[in-house]
């Protein structure tokens, strides 16, 4: 999916606490929503898991960047061909605990 569509379903998430993000991926009506949803879930799970952080989570950091372009060819009139580029984006997620989310917003300030 190309980074513009899924930068304005991460853009909705950013700052927000997982749950909240998770009912909200879930009934969103972009085509985007679920893998940015299943990252999100992702994100959550090895926050648990590996890292221990119990309780709530809030996402700290999500951005978008652009991956790899395969590039296709269509074939048009009189024998010309259109290049088609199917664009692919990198999804990266950061969950923090609230305390920690709130104390590196005051240290960058």
């Amino acid at each position: 999916m190309t980074p513009m569509k899924v930068r304005r379903v991460v853009d909705q998430v950013r700052g927000v606490p997982v749950e909240q993000a998770l009912d909200y991926l879930r009934f969103a009506p972009w085509a985007a929503a679920e893998p940015v949803y299943k990252c999100v879930a992702s994100a959550a799970a090895n926050a648990r898991n590996n890292k221990q952080l119990h309780g709530d989570l809030v996402i700290a950091a999500a951005y978008v960047d652009e991956g790899p372009t395969l590039k296709r060819f269509r074939p048009r009139a009189q024998g010309r061909a259109y290049r088609i580029r199917k664009r692919s984006s990198h999804i990266t997620i950061v969950v923090e605990q609230p305390a920690e989310a709130a104390a590196k917003k005051g240290r960058n300030r």
